[in-house]
């Protein structure tokens, strides 16, 4: 697995300044084949990553053609582009969701990168269609720019996010 201790750090400096939940975050590394892993849950007290699993990226084939979407990521925060979004988000209420477990949560991007993630409505949800467990190298399917995870990890997630009275951090990095 690649050093992420760089972003561990900066994200728990993140989480004290602005009052985010200090005990967790979730990483979404999009430079990682979509077959493997890429989506983690970092415990701050342990120093390690508590969980992963794989998570889809957007198709961003709405504006040109996107030969490679399977392939390579490419970021655009336009309305109706389809593609993936970087930086850092807060991840917001808990709502109801017409895909998978049909629970979404609303994310609110932090930086110019992802601004546009409410209006978008780029929501961290579940899918029937994404695997619990590496399909290497085969790819995950791709979504509208939404960071979709199978059913069963999403009611991980769900438990962690619906018990914690602080905003939770989710970063997603290339």
């Amino acid at each position: 697995m690649k050093d992420y201790n760089a972003f561990h750090k900066e994200a728990l400096a993140f989480c004290k300044e602005n009052k985010f939940d200090e005990s967790y975050y979730f990483l979404v590394d999009l430079s990682l084949h979509s077959g493997k892993s890429r989506f983690f849950i970092y415990d701050f007290d342990a120093e390690k990553v508590i969980d992963k699993n794989l998570v889809t990226h957007g198709s961003c084939d709405q504006f040109e053609d996107n030969l490679h979407k399977w392939q390579n990521v490419k970021f655009d925060s336009r309305v109706n582009s389809h593609c993936s979004m970087k930086g850092k988000y807060k991840i917001g209420d808990r709502d109801v969701s017409s895909w998978g477990i049909k629970t979404k949560y609303w994310l609110h991007g932090l930086e110019e990168t992802n601004e546009t993630a409410v209006k978008r409505v780029v929501v961290l949800h579940s899918w029937n269609a994404v695997k619990n467990k590496e399909i290497y190298p085969r790819y995950s399917p791709l979504s509208w720019g939404c960071p979709a995870v199978s059913n069963e990890f999403m009611y991980k997630l769900d438990d962690k996010l619906k018990n914690t009275e602080k905003p939770v951090l989710l970063w997603i990095i290339e």
